[in-house]
């Protein structure tokens, strides 16, 4: 068949197409629309900690609770336990498709504020100290803003990244939720276009104009931009939503109308109305017909509460000079903002589910209204901040006798990486120690002497762990015992995972073979498509001691800290070095302890301390006086983080 056949009996396919948003990799080269690229079986959650900072004080604290083991004791604090909240480190696909089995159609509201270029500014203002001294994190080295790379291969790998990720919220979504999609110039027609695509246009309610006043240089080009938008669209034609009053009054036309009638509350009542105002009388009439009589002289006829919300929301951006709020995160949003969404699109312990959580306002906003939340995000300081964000809104809520839920921080562990190898490597070995090695910047170790010495950099010799395990005392023994006998004196540990206690045996080993070893994380960045550079952190030490007190009261004592500076800028890392040495204090951002620690049981948050923008001090010596049940061996676990988000843990052996 030849073009010219070709006619109104036998339609060329192209005169048939459907208006479709296409980019390359939508479909295969046989025209076939690809599948959302999934594990077959979703990978498990794996649950790392489990935070309920003043429930675990009380629970502490014999003279406050009476019984550490009675649980209705905190019952008083309007502890609700039917949902613990969910903070999730990882790869927002692989954790959506793992959470289907639970969540699929029962989250009523999700938002999302996913990255719209990777031209964006997202340098941190890290803070140092009790000073506030400022160190100034670049993007390129930040593992806050994520997905950075996915612009890398142009508007197509974007638009990829964004479906699959759509699609997977669609089917979490309930018949009656709601999706917020918050986008700027940069993408929001190619986003429109998106949701369409997936959610058709008869589910479109809104697009949102949020109008916000920032500081604006002077342009010559194009008007000043000053606002964002947000689209708005249901899983049904029937979603949860509520219309919404803004908080002005004063600017009702009833205000001005009727403001010498109103009371403190803004009500008028049956003892004081406009009793000629013709256009007063359809209140008085609605007030007959739902009450069936005349009203009295204490009934509120009419509240006057502002203006209902329309499509334009002027609200102000997060002050930088704001201590309580700002958390200087590059793309943090105000809670206003997230209240009006949360309010209009969802009921009391509904699920708010955000999976570009960045700074935890979503979060922290759903956990103030007494909704159920779920939030995740790939940044390693992103997840930082937002746990830091909800422990000190945890507090917040019970110093008010409000009510709050415990939250727990889960990562995919092993399998994140587990699909990495199978997806990109197609299970090798071979090829994910030369990723590292190309990452690391070192080069094969070639006629290696040992299967356990895999590269070389400069004078170092270098392992690479497998991508599945935990690197061990044990493995730790045996590869500086082949790195020795291969004449080596200096020795660097790749490695996903170490274990916690590796610190103490790495020093007895330098100590006993005469060698420098240095241990550092495989950063998961290597996993992220378009990668081309990203930087390795060397594991810090850590050292505690326990502190006994009257009565049987145990508490720990921050000892000695060595940071890990090797995300620290690289023009201030000599000075930061030398600070490092003398005030390491100085670079802890947030330390907790788990009193009764268990091998590969969650880290529990039985006591915190962190600096926040407003209050930097810290304390070095936990003040909770935990008393034990009975005697016996107990493991404690101390938890730091440093101000770049990486944390350092040790288990000290106790005994009662």
């Amino acid at each position: 068949m030849n073009n010219n056949t070709w006619g109104p009996a036998n339609p060329h396919p192209l005169s048939k197409i459907k208006t479709e948003l296409i980019w390359e990799g939508k479909y295969d080269e046989f025209g076939r629309k690809r599948e959302v690229k999934l594990p077959s079986t979703p990978y498990p959650l794996q649950r790392i900690e489990t935070i309920d900072e003043p429930h675990d004080r009380i629970k502490a604290d014999r003279t406050i609770q009476g019984d550490i083991f009675d649980d209705n004791a905190f019952s008083e604090n309007n502890h609700p336990d039917d949902f613990r909240n969910m903070l999730i480190w990882g790869d927002n696909k692989l954790v959506m498709n793992s959470l289907l089995e639970k969540f699929r159609g029962k989250i009523d509201l999700i938002y999302i504020d996913p990255p719209f270029d990777v031209g964006a500014d997202f340098t941190v203002d890290i803070k140092v100290g009790n000073n506030q001294e400022e160190l100034h994190k670049e993007q390129s080295v930040m593992e806050a803003v994520a997905y950075r790379d996915t612009w890398g291969k142009g508007t197509d790998s974007y638009l990829h990244m964004m479906y699959e990720r759509l699609f997977l919220i669609r089917e979490l979504l309930s018949e009656e939720g709601s999706l917020y999609v918050h986008c700027d110039w940069r993408v929001n027609s190619l986003i429109r276009a998106l949701l369409d695509d997936i959610f058709t246009p008869n589910n479109f309610r809104n697009e949102i104009i949020w109008h916000y006043q920032t500081y604006q240089g002077q342009v010559k080009s194009y008007y000043p931009r000053k606002h964002d938008m947000i689209y708005l669209f249901s899983k049904s034609q029937k979603p949860i939503f509520y219309l919404l009053k803004d908080s002005n009054p004063e600017q009702t036309i009833d205000f001005t109308r009727w403001n010498q009638y109103l009371n403190e509350n803004n009500e008028i009542t049956g003892d004081n109305y406009p009793k000629t105002d013709t256009r007063f009388d359809g209140y008085i009439r609605r007030f007959i017909k739902e009450n069936h009589r005349k009203p009295g002289p204490q009934d509120v006829i009419l509240k006057i509460e502002g203006n209902t919300l329309d499509s334009v929301w002027n609200l102000k951006a997060v002050d930088p000079k704001d201590k309580d709020e700002r958390l200087d995160y590059p793309t943090q949003k105000p809670e206003a903002l997230l209240e009006r969404i949360i309010k209009a699109s969802s009921n009391e312990n509904s699920i708010v589910a955000d999976f570009f959580c960045g700074s935890g306002t979503t979060m922290a906003v759903a956990e103030k209204l007494g909704r159920k939340w779920i939030g995740v995000d790939l940044g390693r300081y992103s997840i930082h901040t937002t746990r830091k964000r909800l422990i000190q809104v945890q507090r917040d809520l019970h110093s008010q006798g409000k009510q709050y839920r415990s939250f727990d921080v889960y990562n995919l562990g092993r399998y994140e990486r587990q699909w990495w190898q199978l997806e990109r490597l197609h299970g090798a070995d071979k090829e994910h120690k030369e990723i590292v090695l190309k990452f690391y910047k070192a080069s094969e170790l070639n006629n290696s002497p040992s299967p356990l010495l895999h590269g070389k950099k400069g004078g170092a010799i270098i392992h690479i762990d497998e991508i599945e395990g935990i690197f061990t005392g044990e493995e730790l023994t045996e590869v500086v015992k082949a790195a020795v006998m291969a004449g080596a004196k200096e020795l660097h540990i790749l490695a996903w995972e170490f274990e916690m206690e590796l610190a103490i045996r790495k020093q007895a080993l330098e100590a006993e073979y005469d060698i420098t070893i240095k241990l550092k994380y495989i950063p998961r960045e290597i996993m992220e498509n378009n990668r081309t550079e990203c930087q390795f952190f060397e594991a810090g030490y850590l050292s505690a001691e326990i502190i006994k007190g009257k009565e049987g009261k145990i508490d720990v004592a921050l000892k000695n800290f060595i940071p890990s500076l090797a995300e620290a800028p690289e023009k201030e890392l000599n000075n930061l070095q030398e600070r490092a040495v003398h005030s390491p204090f100085d670079f802890i951002d947030f330390w907790a302890v788990d009193f009764t620690y268990q091998q590969g049981k969650p880290f529990e948050h039985h006591w915190q301390d962190f600096r926040t923008k407003k209050d930097r001090g810290l304390k070095t010596q936990t003040d909770i006086g935990w008393i034990y049940p009975a005697k016996g061996k107990y493991n404690i676990c101390v938890k730091v983080i440093d101000v770049f988000g990486i944390d350092t843990t040790i288990v000290v052996p106790m005994e009662v």
